[in-house]
């Protein structure tokens, strides 16, 4: 995105402008800065010239990094929706890093399918798919095409829960280093922590060799794996007894705010909402339920509570594990799911969301006030940022006069296949795998046809269908043969070659596939998916301001191992963020 561009939009959503700021990002092919150098396996790429270099923070030493760095990841938070409702922060939580932090307008994710799992990979690996192999959340074996989930691992089991052959449960399938691996590497007394309402945001930024803990809406408990431990230590125990999940049951979740205050946002009981009672306040189980249960435990993620008992998780693990308490830095990743949860119910544009996003933020304050009394204000940085943004609901859109769809996947592959059967005899030639149509090797081994020969008629198959916006091979993508096709860089980044599948594909604008659980969702280049915050705060090691230079989320990780005095992953593909200018 041109950057006088986004500052139009952005402006517009501060002024309450929604149908403006989709008009602004509809007109804006997103930006594909090229590949950075690539592993042997990956696509050659040109060389390009560099841009003028800013000015860089200079790694720590020994005797001034911080205690503690406090990485948040906001799931499913567009940089969009934290501005336009700027006005409406508390003092010190979000505005925390907008008012004394850094905060960079124009920071980007620069692969393709920016999904949950994908983006949770980024965030510390410093890396996009194509090297740390967390493609999508789930995904096809490329040879054989049994289902894979993104943190899936039948080695391993949750503590004290059933665990599903599919369930998240260990860093098996990430195929790099963390900044947390390397500061752990290079002092083992490190602790690496991370906890989510979600397998995949605690799993993942933990890395290989931290400890992850997740939300079990079977209990409405955290709990971790066998990968990490064989029994939880005391502190989780009196945590998970206490059961504070319980706390909301037959509660309700009430506006922060008088009515008048969402003005900019969509009323509740949108047609497309497709429930009657999508309205708050929101009661918080069933009338008919004598005790809390799953559906209750489930239920909280999509609420703002959710989000509070994670952070009060965090508050107990800060003290059972003394993060934080001496001069060895540890490092406390908090992926808050709620956000995605309600965004993909409700849509980021909704009431809905707007008031969970000020609940947050209230939660965010009171937080780091916790922080600043226990860990102490100077010994500890903080940053957030969010793993994906996330597109309006179609109809929504489609109310804005721009062009917009839902395409029906199974009709999608149906006729997709019925084309190549013409072409090459009857089979199901091909699935679904991540952002990708994924040929049957067995058939094509059976039918001894040339896989290139199908993968190109399926290509030019998916590009009849109206919701596609651009699809490239296999052997294009390892060739890197369409450097100048739409989208090409963005989507090599998203692809790996071990792992992806054979024919990888991007929607066109505001397009999503149907879904009976999401009326809105993610997993585009377009910048509304793309453009996510990058903010810091700790007073010793971030300057405060805002940074117009366009940033990626790639170089948080290079920018957390110069704050804690290590080297960057290997395979980190971004550099330090710069420093603000005004």
């Amino acid at each position: 995105m041109k950057p006088r561009v986004l500052s139009r939009a952005l402006r517009l959503c501060l002024a309450g402008g929604l149908a403006a700021v989709l008009a602004a990002c509809q007109s804006v092919a997103p930006s594909d800065p090229p590949l950075a150098a690539a592993p042997a396996a990956s696509a050659p790429v040109p060389a390009v010239a560099a841009p003028a270099a800013l000015p860089v923070a200079p790694p720590a030493t020994a005797t001034n990094r911080p205690r503690l760095l406090v990485f948040l990841v906001v799931d499913g938070l567009p940089q969009r929706q934290m501005l336009a409702y700027r006005d409406q922060l508390a003092p010190d939580g979000l505005a925390r890093f907008l008012e004394r932090g850094a905060w960079y307008a124009d920071a980007h994710y620069g692969h393709a399918f920016t999904v949950t799992g994908a983006g949770h990979a980024t965030v510390l690996s410093g890396t996009y798919p194509h090297r740390h192999g967390i493609i999508a959340n789930e995904w096809r074996d490329a040879i054989t095409g049994a289902p894979e989930y993104c943190t899936g691992d039948t080695g391993a089991t949750y503590i004290g829960h059933k665990t599903q052959p599919l369930d998240g449960t260990s860093p098996k399938n990430l195929k790099v280093e963390t900044v947390g691996d390397v500061l752990r590497r290079t002092d083992p007394r490190a602790k690496v922590i991370g906890i989510s309402g979600k397998d995949r945001g605690a799993i993942l930024p933990a890395g290989k060799t931290g400890t992850a803990y997740m939300y079990m809406t079977q209990t409405g408990q955290f709990a971790s794996s066998t990968f990490y431990m064989p029994q939880h230590p005391a502190w989780v125990t009196s945590f998970n007894a206490a059961k504070p999940a319980d706390r909301w049951f037959k509660k309700e979740w009430k506006a922060l705010l008088p009515d008048e205050a969402y003005a900019r946002s969509l009323p509740d009981r949108q047609p497309w909402y497709g429930q009657k009672a999508a309205a708050l306040p929101m009661l918080m189980g069933a009338p008919s339920d004598e005790a809390p249960g799953p559906a209750y435990y489930s239920q909280l993620l999509r609420s703002p509570y959710a989000d509070q008992l994670t952070l009060d998780f965090a508050r107990a693990a800060i003290a059972g594990e003394g993060l934080g308490k001496d001069n060895v830095p540890d490092i406390l990743a908090i992926s808050l799911s709620a956000h995605d949860y309600i965004n993909h119910r409700f849509s980021a544009e909704s009431r809905f969301s707007h008031d969970h996003l000020l609940q947050l933020d209230r939660m965010l304050q009171d937080f780091f006030k916790h922080l600043d009394a226990t860990v102490g204000r100077d010994n500890y940085i903080a940053t957030l940022t969010a793993d994906h943004g996330f597109m309006p609901a179609p109809e929504f859109t489609a109310q804005q006069g721009l062009r917009s769809g839902r395409i029906v996947g199974n009709q999608l592959l149906t006729r997709v296949n019925s084309g190549l059967e013409e072409e090459f005899g009857a089979g199901k030639w091909v699935s679904f795998s991540g952002s990708a149509l994924l040929l049957n090797k067995q058939l094509i081994t059976q039918q001894r046809v040339d896989p290139d020969e199908v993968a190109e008629e399926a290509r030019a198959l998916l590009m009849e269908e109206p919701g596609i916006a651009a699809a490239y091979t296999r052997r294009e993508l390892a060739a890197g043969s369409r450097i100048d096709g739409p989208f090409f860089g963005a989507m090599q980044r998203a692809w790996h070659v071990d792992v992806s599948g054979d024919v990888q594909y991007v929607l066109k604008p505001y397009w999503m596939f149907q879904s009976s659980t999401s009326i809105a969702t993610h997993g585009s280049p377009y910048p509304y998916d793309t453009n996510v915050p990058i903010l810091a705060w700790g007073p010793r090691w971030v300057k405060p301001g805002r940074v117009d230079e366009r940033v990626e989320v790639v170089d948080i990780a290079p920018t957390a191992a110069n704050w804690l005095g290590v080297a960057p992953p290997a395979t980190s593909e971004g550099k330090p963020l710069p420093l603000p200018t005004k």
